[in-house]
């Protein structure tokens, strides 16, 4: 099961920080409309930690700003292998399914504008992706941590692991 993980700015110089979607939401009430903005963003240290929150707020700078903040505790970590993943796996996540496919060194990121964020951010290099019935940016990136967490360890992986715990304790 993939743990929480606590990343700071401070720890590591290399973050990075991608804003998804940038939306003007109105909610019309009986004195008229009141208009906010809501940020979708995705935040991820390129070694496999990634993290994404939505920040609302009444101006843009502010929304960004309580979307970064949240993103930082919202941190997920990823198992990879070399520069992709070890296996296909569909994420799911309401209607949006994200097909992950490892890819050969080389290959590049194949994705969509939010699924190659978070790929970028992660610190994947090789992967081929497809977004699946919805293209709704939050449930798409729902469903790629979705899919990203429940990636299994290999064989070889699995060992390494146990090794190095009879070896701490």
């Amino acid at each position: 099961m993939p743990q929480v993980v606590n990343l700071s700015i401070d720890e590591h110089a290399t973050v990075i920080e991608k804003i998804i979607s940038i939306n003007r939401v109105t909610k019309v009430t009986k004195g008229g409309k009141k208009l906010s903005f809501s940020a979708l963003v995705v935040i991820g240290d390129g070694k496999g930690h990634v993290g994404f929150a939505l920040g609302k707020a009444n101006e843009v700078a502010d929304a960004i700003r309580k979307g970064l903040s949240k993103a930082k505790n919202n941190i997920t970590e990823v198992r990879l292998t070399g520069t992709s993943i070890p296996h296909e796996i569909i994420g799911k996540f309401g209607a949006a399914n994200v097909l992950l496919k490892p890819a050969s060194e080389g290959t590049g990121v194949i994705a969509a504008g939010p699924v190659r964020a978070i790929c970028e951010a992660v610190g994947i290099k090789d992967i081929l992706t497809k977004c699946l019935k919805s293209n709704n940016p939050i449930n798409v990136i729902k469903a790629t941590i979705d899919g990203l967490k429940n990636l299994k360890y290999t064989k070889d992986e699995k060992d390494a692991t146990k090794e190095q715990e009879q070896a701490k304790g």
